[in-house]
């Protein structure tokens, strides 16, 4: 029988993992933030339509791309790679119970590429594809890692908080780092560096800032032992195996699907936002920040309000209502008129409301669909869904643009994304979904 003793002496020790595994979105998503939705969109796309030719091409591998689009094609090619990588770490993770080391591994090459992102100046657009793809591969990896950690580290009822603080942690790093780089940036002549050194710097100080926070999380997070029985199968085997173990649950397969979708149009908001304010709106570069900081701040405070709407009303509600937000939101967007900062903020403010609370709301809420035992293996499946199969959006995006040379059409595009993704959510039977795997169902879902 278990003593009030030892009982107290779990959550003690359940607390300090979860404060440790907080910091871990305090560490990467200045990444996400500074360097994936403000500056490098942006920069890299001026830098590759330096290097383009008098039609306003460049030629990676001798392909004819328009330079407007290398940067979304890059995120693209990035996120292919995560599909080949993150079936790899999950099948790992399981089968040696060991998360930290290859968590370890995927933070600090993804902090190394970002801070190398220095050395991106005069026509390097390749040199900037590279370190993209790489940087956000290992994002994806170690995010296959850090959420495997929810379902063991938070009961049933404490996920929804727990998983809503670790998105506030980030947004709330984000906008910390992004008013740094906001002084950085608009006052760079009095630091005596050149608009472009100061967004070069901007970019390299977030892999320090990831790297250096990554060790917190490395010292408070415990690994287990992986279970007797757990198969010896390794990467793409371990992830046919996987997916032959979730059709026994068609209803998680179902939720992954409709995360797919939704996240998919979450995903492409995130990296192509600052590109659309910038090339199709005519916004500067402090008007980007200042409107992603809004966003990062708001993103806050609509995380932990709606992990408080979904203690009261379900989660599964709370994300369709958010997906509602979403589809009015991005709508709006499309008919935003150009070189108006105040509107730009209103749609900003709209983002920011949603963006926290839908991705961890859906987080914690495919914890209680996952068997135990195959944490890191079906969420290795899960982030092939956040950020391994979000390639389709960037594509679409990139391609929209290529064909009509209008951000307009690409930007409403987007819709379609969030309202499929309502329509294969709202048919997902939640509660049986997460007694078909055998976990307890918690009094509001």
């Amino acid at each position: 029988m278990q003593t009030a003793g030892n009982g107290d002496d779990e959550r003690a020790a359940r607390r300090r993992e979860q404060r440790g595994w907080y910091v871990y979105d305090w560490a990467c998503s200045v990444y996400s933030t500074s360097v994936l939705t403000v500056f490098l969109g942006p920069y890299l796309t001026e830098v590759a339509k330096s290097a383009a030719d008098a039609d306003g091409f460049v030629h990676p591998l001798g392909i004819p791309v328009r330079a407007g689009s290398f940067f979304a094609y890059s995120v693209s090619a990035s996120v292919i790679l995560s599909i080949l990588l993150m079936p790899l770490a999950g099948a790992a993770a399981d089968r040696t119970g060991r998360k930290k080391p290859l968590l370890a591994i995927a933070a600090y090459v993804g902090a190394a590429a970002t801070a190398g992102m220095f050395f991106l100046a005069g026509d390097r657009y390749l040199l900037g594809g590279a370190l993209l793809i790489v940087a956000n591969a290992s994002l994806a990896v170690s995010m296959v890692l850090y959420n495997s950690y929810l379902p063991q580290i938070a009961t049933p009822e404490e996920r929804d908080a727990v998983s809503s603080r670790g998105w506030a942690f980030g947004y709330a790093s984000g906008a910390l780092v992004l008013v740094a780089n906001l002084v950085l940036f608009s006052a760079h002549d009095s630091f005596g560096v050149s608009e472009g050194t100061a967004v070069r710097i901007c970019l390299a100080s977030a892999g320090v800032w990831w790297g250096a926070f990554t060790l917190i999380p490395l010292r408070r997070l415990r690994d287990r032992r992986a279970p007797a029985t757990q198969a010896s199968t390794h990467g793409w085997r371990q992830l046919a195996a996987t997916v032959r173990h979730m059709r026994r649950h068609p209803r998680t397969l179902a939720f992954l699907l409709a995360y797919l979708v939704y996240n998919d149009g979450i995903q492409t908001v995130i990296s192509q936002a600052s590109v659309y304010g910038s090339q199709e709106l005519r916004l500067g570069q402090s008007t980007l920040i200042v409107a992603v900081l809004l966003v990062q701040v708001l993103a806050v405070a609509g995380a932990l309000g709606m992990g408080r709407l979904a203690q009261r009303y379900g989660t599964k509600r709370t994300i369709l209502g958010s997906l509602v937000a979403w589809t009015v939101t991005i709508g709006a967007g499309y008919f935003l008129p150009a070189r108006t900062p105040a509107w730009f903020f209103v749609l900003a403010a709209g983002i920011g409301l949603v963006l926290g609370g839908s991705q961890a709301l859906s987080r914690s809420l495919f914890s209680h669909l996952v068997p135990r035992g195959k944490e890191a293996e079906y969420f290795s499946a899960y982030e092939m869904s956040d950020r391994g199969m979000s390639w389709l959006g960037p594509l679409l995006f990139g391609l929209t643009y290529q064909l009509t040379g209008s951000y307009r059409d690409a930007i409403i595009s987007l819709v379609l994304f969030f309202v499929l993704g309502f329509v294969l959510l709202a048919r997902v039977p939640v509660r049986q979904a997460i007694q078909d795997v055998g976990n307890p169902v918690p009094e509001r879902i």
